[in-house]
Order: C-alpha cells, then structure tokens, then sequence
C-alpha cells in the first residue's frame, strides 16, 4: 500500500478536490443548487484534506485527531444553531478563525526553520505576507463580529485625523519587523512584533467603518484570507492551500467589488472611514418632530386586497422577526385574490449578501417572484402598494436626493414611486447607518409599528376575513 503515499496518488486527490470545489461553486449560483453545491465542495475539502494526511512524515496523528475533535464539537453546533439573523457573524467569526490559523501557521514555520535559515526567500516573503495579512483579517473579522453582535458599537470608532497616519505607522512598523527578517533576523521578538503590529492594525482598520458596511468589510476579509492562505501554501509547496486559497480570495475579492458597486462606494473609500462618519449621528434623529402617517393591520389589508400589484421589499427587520413563512402566505392570499406580487431585493438588504434571498427561499417563495434592485425598480412606479418589512438604509430617498447624507449616492429601491407605501417597523428608531430615513415622512406613506412577524400575521387574518 506504499502507493497510497505516494506524490502520484496524492496530487490526483488534489485534482479532484479542486474540480470539486469549482464544481461546488458553480452550484452556489442559485438558490435551487446552492445546497448541493456546497455540500460537493464540503466532499472536496474532506478528500484534500485526507491527501495531506497522507503525506509521508506527518505525526503527531493524536493532537491531530484531537484538533478534528474540537473543531468538529464546536463548528457543528455552531452552524446548526445559529439563525440566519446572526449567519453574518457567524460567517465573521469563522472566516477570522481561518486568518487567526494561518498567521499561527506561519509563526510556527518561523520557529521551526529558526527564522526561515537556510530557507529560499519566496519561503520567507510569503510566510510573513501570510501572518500580516491573516492576523489584520483575524482581529478585523473579530471587530466586524462585534458590532454585528452589538457587543462593539455600530457608529465608527477613530481618533479622527490621527486614524490615518497612525494606520500606516503601525503598517510600516510591521512591515519593518517582516523586512529585518527577510535580511536574516532571527530573534523570535520580530515575529511577535510583526504579529502584534497587523493586531493593532486589522483593529485599527475596522473600528472606524460604520455598521452599514460591515457586510462589504468581512467580505474584504474574507478575501484577504483567501490571499493569506494561498501565500502559506506556497511556503509549505501545499497545492491544496494553493488553489483552495486563490479561490476564496478571488471569489471573495469578486463579490466585494459588487457590494461596494451596489452600495455606490469605493473600497478605498469604506476602508478610510465606512458610513456614519461625518455626522451621521447628529443626523440619526432629526426627523424626530415630523409627523408621521399611522395605519392599522386592517387598513394595510384593505389597500392591498384592492390593489393590482404588489412589491414587498424585505429588509434586515423581516429577518430578526423571522417573518418569511408569514409573508409567503400573507402573498399567497394576495395572489389568490387575483393581486401580482413581486418581492423586490436589495443587493446589500440584510446584514449580508443574499440574505433576504435565503431567507424568502426557506420560505419557499417561488425564485420567479424574487427581482433584483435593478430589474424591479422601473416597477414601482406602477406599483399601488409596497410594502416594506425592516428595509431602512436601502430604501431612504436621501441616498438621490441629500448630498451631505452619509448614504448620498447609495443605489437604492424606488419605494417612494409606488402610490401607496406601508412600512413596518417597531420604532421610528435610524437604520444601520444611523440616518433618518425620509420615506417615513412622504405623506402617502403609513406606520405599522409593531413586530413584523405578528403585523404580517394580523395583515394576513384581515385578508382571510374579507
């Protein structure tokens, strides 16, 4: 069984585990294949990771085993019982252990080789490219994880004109630690230093960037440690970490570049400072004064049931609800009664790519009825009601129409066309971004206050009592 070890057999593995990993991918491209794709590319990594176990020299198989042990009792919980509500986090959370692993990786090739002696230079370069980039994408993904989870504010959080050159002070600082290794350093104190420097730094970069573009950070993490990861898998010749990695980080540099094209904003731009940082704060209540249209369930029922079509534009408070099931057969009476729905979808609704999307296909929306911004918003202009669940940032018409709002410029959905707006809510309280939003001021549009998953329910029972 000597073949089974052999480089032949274990670069074939590799093969298949890379074509099954684009494959995987490719699935990922519509809700109808998505959970196949993702579990042939999970078939994937379990075949690539059995080459690596097979490769000769490996020991320590019992610290090995136990490393599968832990992260399996602690990854399969995980995954299984967090909401989709939290599914951003969880994504930050875990995209940052894989950033945290690599820079530990890369640490422990230093010691091993004493300071990468004798080792040729591209081992060194990308060693230390991979503990800089892989530790900034573990402390920023925490940030990220944090202000998600509301245990770190939202708002941005600097030390206003200083925030530049101090991030690049820290960045030439461990850039100066990776340098003097590179020319022979072999003093354990410069990895630590290097490592300790991108901390500081992924912390640095990520605390001021406001909560509205957290979805487009950790996907620039997310990337970044794609990127870490093919680097430590050119220093250890692992083909796995290789195209595993360039994967992930083109895949993920990818969907930032749309995010940020949706959101109307440059990566540089979100980097430097993110939403909320001129004043957003100060904006978050100014429209506590104005008077605001109240509607009950019945009203909203009635408007609906009369109406030729609707468009139902689901955002971040549909998801903490957890109101799909209720607005599919809420749709389901509408359509019934002979009224054209459509469910309008923002690309950064939610706190993620494709969140409303997962969400309304769990619900067993038909994929038809689901319009992205750009396809449904010449729509609403012939629309009699819209009905919007949760939807702040991405739909406030200061985004087209207030150059000093921090959203000015952001694609939004044309709501405010429709001639008839309900929008359900809990509180007049801002979005993500910390702005008011001004829909909630136009006077045809009206107030659901209350938890959508139970203001859907009552919609629903009037719309069955008439």
């Amino acid at each position: 069984m000597s073949w089974v070890h052999g480089e032949t057999f274990i670069q074939s593995m590799y093969i298949v585990a890379f074509a099954l990993f684009i494959y995987g991918l490719m699935g990922l491209t519509g809700p109808k294949t998505a959970v196949r794709g993702n579990l042939i590319a999970a078939v994937g990594m379990a075949v690539a990771i059995g080459a690596t176990l097979l490769r000769p020299g490996l020991g320590n198989w019992w610290l090995i085993l136990l490393g599968v042990a832990i992260g399996t009792a602690i990854g399969i919980p995980a995954a299984r019982k967090v909401r989709m509500t939290a599914m951003p986090q969880m994504v930050a959370l875990f995209n940052g252990v894989g950033g945290g692993a690599i820079a530990l990786i890369a640490w422990v090739e230093f010691r091993h080789s004493n300071g990468f002696e004798h080792e040729p230079a591209y081992v060194s370069i990308a060693s230390l490219f991979a503990a800089l980039i892989g530790s900034v994408s573990f402390w920023g993904s925490n940030v990220a994880f944090g202000k998600l989870q509301e245990i770190i504010p939202g708002r941005p959080i600097s030390v206003g004109r200083l925030q530049q050159p101090l991030n690049l002070l820290v960045l030439l600082l461990a850039l100066a630690c990776a340098l003097t290794i590179i020319l022979g350093g072999e003093s354990e104190l410069l990895m630590i230093g290097l490592l300790v420097a991108s901390a500081v730094l992924g912390l640095l970069v990520v605390l001021p960037i406001g909560g509205a573009d957290m979805p487009v950070v950790i996907s620039l993490l997310n990337a970044a440690t794609g990127l870490s990861a093919a680097a430590m898998g050119l220093a250890l010749d692992n083909t796995a970490l290789i195209v595993a990695g360039m994967i992930v980080g083109a895949s993920g540099s990818i969907l930032t570049n749309l995010m940020a094209k949706a959101m109307n904003r440059s990566i540089p731009a979100i980097v430097a400072g993110g939403f909320g940082g001129n004043g957003s704060a100060a904006k978050a209540h100014a429209g506590g004064d104005r008077p605001v249209r109240r509607a009950s369930a019945a009203d909203a029922a009635i408007q609906m049931a009369f109406a030729k079509q609707v468009i139902i534009v689901p955002g971040y408070g549909m998801a903490v609800a957890q109101a799909q099931h209720s607005v599919r057969e809420m749709a389901n009476l509408l359509e019934a009664k002979g009224v054209t729905v459509y469910y309008a979808i923002h690309p950064v609704a939610g706190r993620m790519p494709g969140h409303m999307n997962v969400l309304l296909a769990e619900a067993d929306v038909p994929y038809e009825q689901l319009k992205e911004m750009d396809t449904i918003n010449g729509e609403f202009a012939r629309t009699d009601v819209s009905l919007v669940i949760g939807a702040n940032d991405v739909t406030n018409p200061a985004a087209r129409s207030d150059p000093n709002s921090p959203i000015y410029g952001m694609p939004i959905l044309d709501v405010d066309q429709s001639r008839s707006v309900i929008v359900l809510k809990r509180s007049m309280s801002p979005g993500f971004a910390g702005v008011d939003n001004d829909l909630y001021y136009d006077p045809k549009t009206a107030m659901l206050f209350g938890d959508a998953k139970s203001s859907v329910a009552e919609i629903t029972r009037e719309l069955k009592a008439q």
